[in-house]
């Protein structure tokens, strides 16, 4: 087995903490910010947050009291081209992430398809 390839990887604390999640920030391909700008106005929001730039936006892990102030805070950007989910693994999980797996990660084809009908999702708020 390659020795980046990891079956039983080391969590830690905060890995297996409850309180903490993970959210995807997707922006939609007519958002008025970009991927620089989210993680921008995610650092200065100077909350405990863990963050990864992204392709598609950003990734933060954090506590649950600070997940909604964090995407609240956020979305007054661009309230109809920032879109949010929830992700079960924290950001470089070897579990889950495509440097360590080889490849696209497992659910990378169900958000390539989500992003494709985000610009309706987005008109559709707007009306």
């Amino acid at each position: 087995m390659p020795a980046n390839l990891c079956i039983t990887p080391d969590l830690g604390k905060e890995d297996m903490d409850p309180e903490v999640s993970t959210r995807m920030i997707i922006l939609s391909s007519k958002a008025n910010v970009s991927e620089s700008e989210v993680v921008n106005f995610l650092h200065m929001l100077n909350l405990p947050i863990t963050i990864k730039w992204t392709g598609y936006g950003a990734m933060i892990r954090v506590k649950d009291e600070y997940v909604r102030e964090a995407i609240r805070e956020l979305r007054k950007m661009d309230p109809y081209g920032i879109f949010t989910k929830e992700r079960g693994f924290a950001p470089g999980d070897p579990r889950r992430c495509r440097g360590h797996r080889y490849g696209p990660r497992e659910g990378f084809h169900q958000m390539e398809k989500e992003f494709r009908i985000l610009d309706y999702v987005g008109e559709a708020l707007k009306n």
